[in-house]
C-alpha cells in the first residue's frame, strides 16, 4: 500500500518535522561542524618537475666460449680462478656472472672463513664436482653437479670443503660488491 500525501497544511508540516533532526540534534551537529579546523588551498607555485632516475645505458649481447686461457687468478683467493662471461662489462655493472673453478685438494685453514657479501642478488650452481658449504640459518649442506643455490644478501657463509674438480657458475647483482670477512 502506497503512502498517502498530507493533505492539509498542518499536516504537511507535521511531516517535515518528523524528518528534520530535533533541535538538541541540530545543535550538537552544528558544534561538530565548528570545531573542525578550516582547510585552505595552498597556493600554487610554478616548480620544475622532478628529473627521471637516471637511467642505464643500453645493454648489449655478451658471448663467452669455454677457452682454459681465460681461467684467471683473481688475487682475492690463491684457492680460486675465475673465467669472467662478460656480463658485466654487456649490463654496465648491473650483474655479474663468472665461472669459479677451485683449486684442490681444499684447505680448511685457507678456506674455511666466515664471510657475507653486500650484494643484492646472488646464486651459485654447481657445473663439475661437488662443494660442501654452511649458510647462516641452513646449517651445512652437500652441493653436488646440477645443485643451485641463491645466498641472500649479507649471509654468513663458507666453504667447508670441496672436490679437486669443483666448478661453479655464479651471477651477482651488481658486479661491483663488498666482501665483508667476519672474525671466527
Amino acid at each position: 500500500m502506497a503512502k498517502q500525501k498530507p493533505t492539509s497544511r498542518a499536516a504537511a508540516q507535521s511531516a517535515a518535522l518528523k524528518k528534520s533532526p530535533s533541535p538538541k540534534a541540530a545543535a550538537k551537529s552544528a558544534a561538530k561542524s565548528a570545531a573542525r579546523p578550516i582547510v585552505t588551498a595552498k597556493p600554487v607555485t610554478s616548480k620544475a618537475p622532478p628529473k627521471p632516475a637516471a637511467k642505464r645505458p643500453k645493454q648489449r649481447v655478451a658471448i663467452s666460449h669455454h677457452r682454459e686461457e681465460d681461467f684467471k687468478a683473481d688475487g682475492l683467493r690463491t684457492y680460486a680462478q675465475y673465467r669472467d662471461l662478460g656480463i658485466a662489462a654487456a649490463t654496465h655493472g648491473l650483474a655479474q656472472a663468472h665461472v669459479i673453478r677451485l683449486i684442490g685438494p681444499c684447505n680448511p685453514a685457507e678456506v674455511s672463513k666466515l664471510h657475507f657479501h653486500d650484494v643484492e642478488f646472488q646464486m651459485v650452481y654447481v657445473l663439475k664436482g661437488w662443494i660442501k658449504t654452511y649458510l647462516e640459518g641452513q646449517g651445512e649442506t652437500l652441493m653436488k653437479v646440477g645443485s643451485a643455490w641463491t645466498q641472500p644478501p649479507r649471509i654468513k657463509h663458507l666453504i667447508l670443503d670441496y672436490s679437486d674438480d669443483v666448478e661453479l657458475l655464479e651471477v651477482i647483482l651488481p658486479a661491483e660488491f663488498k666482501t665483508v670477512e667476519l672474525a671466527s
